[in-house]
């Protein structure tokens, strides 16, 4: 059975950096796409990027392209999404989900259990 385990978040001031892995168990991640997604508190889930089974295409949400990257690493059964230039408003529960496309949350079908990201001086 898959399991997807996120790690990575944590407390980091305005301006620096976190990069969150997303690890699966259970099946290879390299038949579908991996999106991350972020949860603030009272706001809806929102996607924030996803990539492609190969690696070759990504999306990204408009307030966060040029800050963040997603990537994979197959080999490690691993999707990572690199943050930079964090921002208060990048608080939120950070998701990844599998066997889906897009920004949409309704088009996954396998999410991990989340990793708070905290920005605050």
């Amino acid at each position: 059975q898959l399991q997807l385990v996120e790690s990575g978040g944590g407390l980091v001031q305005p301006g620096g950096s976190l990069k969150l892995s997303c690890k699966a168990s259970g099946w290879q991640l390299d038949q579908y796409g991996i999106g991350w997604f972020r949860q603030a508190p009272g706001k809806e889930r929102e996607g924030v990027s996803c990539i492609n089974n190969i690696g070759s295409r990504t999306i990204y949400l408009d307030s966060v392209k040029g800050r963040f990257t997603t990537y994979r690493d197959n080999a490690k059964n691993t999707v990572y999404l690199q943050m930079t230039n964090l921002k208060y408003e990048d608080t939120a529960v950070y998701f990844c989900a599998y066997k889906g496309w897009g920004l949409r949350a309704s088009a996954y079908s396998y999410w991990g259990q989340g990793t708070q990201v905290t920005v605050s001086s």
